[in-house]
């Protein structure tokens, strides 16, 4: 036989006044914020023994309790009434108190409950059991008032300051999480506020960052790297060309015509690092490589892991796989493989971009120099990652396409 009184869910709050000072008492607020008396719960498989644990508590002023006889309700009952202490008793037939304890112990909700074991076993052995298994504190039968009612109490208070503990816990989490998704979201902006004031000094688009950006994620996700570090790639990304900053206007926005052979080159697809900047030769190119390594200054900084990645990536994304690239003339596995990734990026956009110095490439066209460039330019296994991952490629192209 059982017998349980369940009040509607509420905050696991708690409040421990004194019982025994004549007050009804305090227990901690319900769903409406209203203050209400602790909850009680007895286990036990003699029905007298339940009554008379329940009348004492009556008497200074306990109201609100949940009880069983039938030590196979018990767990069901804890976890649905959600009590604020817990009477148990040990000698019970086919499920005991130790088991009941045992499976508590294991259950991250109920583990923290006070545990006040009633019992008529003398046996410091199965005493020692149920301190092992979590119980809080011994009543010994008969029940004594004057020894129940100051351990129940002494239980409440135990229960009040842990449920304090975890609401203040629980409103830290909220409160970090909070403010770390302010501060990302700020990091986002001035990272693309920074970008494209790189970007617009030379007439490409806030979306060509955005885009290189995103094509290193799916890429990168593709190519298995780590899932947690594909946001900051993202980001750091955005802001390989942020050393076009410390480039004179009259370089980098010179249109200057093609001549015949650099010309051929272009149409022939030979050179891809040269053919994204073919409209500068000579002098002005040889300042305007130099974006990679301004790039790299303006954001080392060895104190964020963001700004270490996007400088890493400002620094070694025109380097090529076979070496020929600027501005160290790193080769294969030496570059980062973060730069490598973005490259690959970086000229797919510019190729299929509009530029001062030229029209958007056809699609098909773009891939035929991407595949041309398959370990020369590129890392054979990022250029065959580029392709498995083609069409989510193309869909961000289309979604951010330039006005």
């Amino acid at each position: 036989m059982s017998t349980a009184t369940l009040p509607p869910q509420r905050p696991t709050e708690s409040a421990a006044p004194r019982p025994d000072s004549g007050q009804r008492p305090a227990g901690p607020p319900n769903a409406n914020g209203q203050t209400r008396s602790p909850r009680i719960m007895i286990v036990d498989d003699v029905e007298v023994n339940i009554l008379t644990v329940q009348g004492y508590l009556k008497k200074v002023g306990y109201r609100d309790f949940v009880t069983t006889s039938n030590p196979h309700d018990a767990l069901k009952l804890i976890h649905d009434a959600n009590p604020d202490v817990l009477l148990l008793d040990i000698q019970m037939p086919e499920i005991s108190g130790l088991d009941i304890l045992r499976v508590m112990g294991a259950d991250p909700v109920l583990q923290h409950l006070p545990v006040l074991v009633l019992t008529a076993d003398q046996d410091p052995v199965t005493k020692q059991r149920a301190l092992d298994l979590g119980a809080n504190d011994f009543l010994q039968k008969p029940i004594d008032p004057h020894d129940l009612v100051p351990r129940v109490r002494n239980a409440l208070v135990l229960k009040a300051h842990h449920d304090q503990l975890s609401r203040q816990a629980t409103w830290l989490e909220q409160q970090v999480k909070a403010r770390t998704a302010a501060l990302l979201a700020s990091q986002q902006q001035l990272i693309l506020s920074l970008a494209r004031a790189a970007e617009h000094r030379d007439n490409d688009t806030a979306n060509h960052v955005i885009r290189v950006g995103r094509y290193a994620g799916v890429i990168a996700r593709k190519l298995g790297y780590l899932s947690k570090r594909i946001p900051m790639l993202e980001l750091a990304a955005q802001l390989h060309d942020v050393g076009k900053i410390g480039i004179p206007d009259a370089i980098l926005l010179k249109p200057g015509a093609l001549e015949p052979d650099e010309y051929e080159l272009m149409k022939n697809h030979c050179s891809f690092g040269r053919k994204i900047i073919a409209p500068i030769s000579g002098k002005d190119l040889e300042v305007l490589r130099t974006h990679a390594t301004l790039g790299n200054q303006i954001l080392k900084d060895p104190c964020s892991p963001l700004l270490k990645l996007a400088a890493k990536i400002a620094q070694c994304h025109h380097e090529r796989w076979d070496g020929k690239g600027y501005p160290l003339g790193l080769a294969g596995n030496d570059i980062p493989i973060e730069a490598r990734i973005v490259s690959i990026a970086d000229v797919y956009d510019a190729l299929s971009s509009k530029r001062p110095y030229k029209e958007p490439f056809p699609r098909q066209k773009c891939f035929d120099i991407i595949r041309e460039g398959r370990g020369t330019q590129f890392d054979p296994q990022l250029v065959d990652a580029f392709f498995s991952c083609s069409e989510e490629i193309i869909q961000i192209q289309l979604e951010l396409m330039d006005d």
